[in-house]
């Protein structure tokens, strides 16, 4: 009732910017009407040759080689890139794309993984009635409409609720988030609508109870963005692009235009970063979508031309699936320094970030502790006090870089453009920068309808609206019934498959290896506790993978939910690609270097694709940089503190003494060996030499007793979980005290 009054006395005041909007709205929405009319009847007139089957990495090369003029040439392989190459393809244009990393290696794979229109620009653009701020809301939710309906494998309705705290808050937000509903229009996902305290409580129940008003539950998207990316470039390779990663650009080539007299770019010179083979791209118009990298392409150009990026790092982490509910987010719209922190279920794993700081521009961002840091406190403030999120729950964490821009077009080239900017320079290169991942395409057609007018390229409108994405055509809500009853496979495995790879999910199935179990009959698992399958590491090669850390970041998301597991499995994926792609011994033998001793350089020339053991070491290494594992190591080193009572002092000595039978000093894995075959517990050396090693912090193939209090010093303050030798030792203990006790008279029957 105190809910209900508190709306109905701010409706009055809210009504007038409701109306002003929608009358806003309803005009632009009138503007635009006939173009979307005919992009749809657009769409109906694609009918290039769709390839069933992908051309390999080599042909593509080939492809770029053997081509005497593209029309358009894409420098970068992230969401924007890929969509100016799906968007040129589509038009009838012989498109290239090259790209010096992997699809989606950088800022397109480390987002918060919505798909939105964003809350927090309009609340600005509402505040201080900015118009260019509204009308980027309103195109992102038009574009959240059209990317939830090419890609449905890939995308879903993500509730969030935004818990209130003061009761000033509640129509203050309401108005806000009703606004929000209304200027997305008939493309309004669903509804959002207030919940009590108790309903709030029910829905999350992680949620701090105390002053707690009630919530607002609002809608947007969620995808996996690293393989909606890739699912762009592999839609655009199917209409006949030729793509390929790993291809750098050394140079952009230039002619002198005889009509104009100037130089004009016509190309790049481009570079196989595997085999280190150089070549010549041609192309009438060339198109930079490189991301934060969009300076030095525009100094390749023009050493004269000022730096437009400015670089911002975003950190996300990813914690344990039971710190959230399955189906509800979180949305904290005021952290202590006004930043927006979401609280999110992905891949039944949570996710929270994310920050927003100004950094280097890197091919490598790191997380850095205290981002990490920051965004375990701001979590804490909203979840219940028996909730105890610990800095050991991180199970990877990861630093993406936002692409700010200054626009060249504008008077103030020191201001930050909202929106995306096209440029194109007097020589003919044609940049797109900054924007946002939901708006990938609407900025791919933006960019492509400059190329087009720039350089008079024979094309029409773009088709793109609506266009299916790889995957999208043969997928449906239980396609994963049929690859259960059909191949034999685990339901979540299928489920995964059918929500990663649509309607290709049949082709990986297909190559799954017999378990020789009862059940599942097919489909051995990377590791147990997720549902990636080996069959997944050979169709990775199809979708261009080229290493391991392809695999387990872009094509799987592995690495991005748990380092810990990504490096159990990297062995494998390794031997895979090795016998799939014919990779020689020494550069698939598995490296005995272990994640805290990693000093091999990062790898970037061709000679250090001959290295040894190269794929595996290079693989740990983007784990222990990129994705935390190093962050996640350091809560327990040589140095840490001991913050333990006496008593406990004791107590974990008695545990440890009952290893250490000889009063050593430390133990080893034979020690540990002994204990648990007493107790008929059996684990096999090699596994038992990694439990050791986590906690051997000087590496010297034992753990000392201090190296134990330390540890059992950073379980106590939550820097470190699920230490798999502190859980060993506890329950020995707790199994060895069982049996020591003695049998009473009693028990035993009375005896003789």
């Amino acid at each position: 009732m105190a809910i209900r009054k508190a709306v109905k006395g701010t409706a009055a005041v809210a009504s007038g910017g409701l109306v002003a909007f929608y009358g806003l709205t309803q005009l632009t929405e009138y503007r635009k009407r006939q173009a979307r009319l005919s992009r749809v009847e657009a769409v109906e007139q694609v009918n290039m040759a769709f390839q069933d089957e992908l051309p390999s990495r080599q042909a593509q090369l080939t492809a770029l080689r053997a081509t005497q003029e593209f029309d358009v040439l894409v420098v970068g392989g992230g969401a924007t890139g890929s969509g100016c190459a799906l968007d040129a393809v589509t038009r009838d244009l012989k498109t290239a794309l090259v790209e010096r990393d992997d699809f989606s290696s950088g800022t397109s794979s480390r987002s918060t993984k919505l798909i939105h229109g964003g809350v927090r620009y309009l609340q600005k653009a509402i505040v201080k009635l900015d118009y260019e701020q509204y009308m980027m809301v309103k195109e992102a939710l038009h574009e959240r409409s059209n990317l939830l309906n090419i890609a449905p494998h890939l995308t879903a309705l993500l509730p969030i609720m935004l818990p209130i705290y003061k009761w000033w808050q509640l129509p203050y937000y309401w108005a806000g988030i009703k606004i929000y509903d209304l200027v997305a229009g008939a493309q309004c996902l669903k509804s959002s609508y207030i919940l009590t305290k108790t309903k709030a409580l029910e829905l999350f129940p992680m949620l701090k109870r105390d002053k707690l008003v009630g919530a607002i539950v609002y809608y947007d998207g969620q995808h996996n963005d690293a393989r909606m990316n890739l699912a762009i470039a592999l839609t655009a390779a199917r209409y006949g692009a030729a793509i390929a990663n790993y291809t750098e650009v050394v140079h952009l080539l230039k002619r002198v235009d005889p009509q104009m007299g100037k130089e004009r770019v016509c190309g790049a010179r481009c570079r196989d970063v595997i085999t280190g083979q150089e070549f010549d791209v041609r192309a009438k118009c060339v198109i930079n979508a490189t991301g934060p990298f969009t300076d030095a392409l525009r100094k390749m150009d023009d050493q004269k031309n000022p730096n437009i990026c400015q670089p911002s790092a975003g950190v996300h982490i990813v914690i344990p699936g039971y710190y959230s509910p399955d189906n509800m987010g979180l949305l904290d719209p005021a952290t202590s320094d006004g930043r927006v922190i979401f609280f999110l279920p992905w891949e039944k794993m949570t996710i929270a970030g994310t920050t927003d700081t100004p950094t280097e521009i890197t091919p490598h961002p790191i997380p850095m502790e205290e981002d990490i840091n920051f965004i375990l406190t701001e979590v804490r403030n909203y979840l219940s006090p028996d909730v105890e999120v610990r800095r050991g729950d991180v199970l990877a964490a990861w630093s993406g870089i936002r692409p700010l821009v200054t626009n060249p077009n504008s008077k103030d080239t020191q201001s930050i453009c909202r929106n995306h900017i096209v440029h194109i320079s007097d020589s003919g290169l044609v940049t797109i920068a900054g924007g946002k991942w939901t708006t990938y395409r609407s900025m791919a057609e933006d960019t492509l309808d400059a190329a087009v007018k720039a350089h008079n390229l024979s094309a029409g409108p773009s088709k793109t609206v609506g266009l299916m994405l790889e995957g999208a055509k043969d997928w449906t809500p239980t396609m994963y019934i049929r690859l259960v009853q059909d191949y034999g496979l685990e339901v979540e495995v299928a489920q995964h498959l059918a929500s990663s790879y649509g309607g290709r999910a049949y082709e990986v199935a297909k190559m799954a290896h017999v378990t020789g179990k009862r059940w599942p009959i097919v489909g051995k698992r990377l590791v147990s506790e997720f549902p990636y399958i080996e069959s997944e590491v050979q169709y990775a090669i199809k979708e261009y993978a080229c290493t391991a850390i392809d695999v387990i970041a872009r094509r799987t998301r592995l690495g991005f939910l748990n380092v810990q597991a990504a490096e159990e499995a990297l062995p494998r994926i390794v031997d895979i690609m090795g016998k799939q792609l014919t990779w020689s011994e020494q550069r698939k033998r598995v490296s005995s270097t272990t994640l805290s001793h990693f000093d091999a350089p990062v790898l970037t020339s061709p000679s250090d694709w001959k290295r040894g053991e190269q794929e595996l070491s290079a693989a740990k290494q983007f784990l222990y940089y990129e994705m935390g594992y190093k962050a996640r190591s350091e809560q327990l080193t040589d140095t840490s503190e001991i913050t333990l009572t006496p008593a406990e002092v004791g107590r974990y000595m008695k545990r440890f003494h009952k290893f250490d039978k000889e009063n050593k000093g430390f133990i080893t894995t034979v020690d540990v060996q002994r204990v648990l075959e007493s107790i008929n517990v059996y684990i096999d050396a090699d596994t038992l030499h990694e439990i050791l090693n986590e906690v051997d912090l000087n590496k010297n193939g034992q753990v000392e007793f201090n190296e134990f209090l330390q540890l059992m010093s950073a379980v106590k303050k939550g820097q470190v979980s699920a230490n798999r030798l502190a859980i060993l030792m506890k329950t020995a203990e707790q199994s060895l005290d069982q049996t020591e006790k003695p049998v009473s008279v009693d028990r035993s029957g009375g005896g003789v």
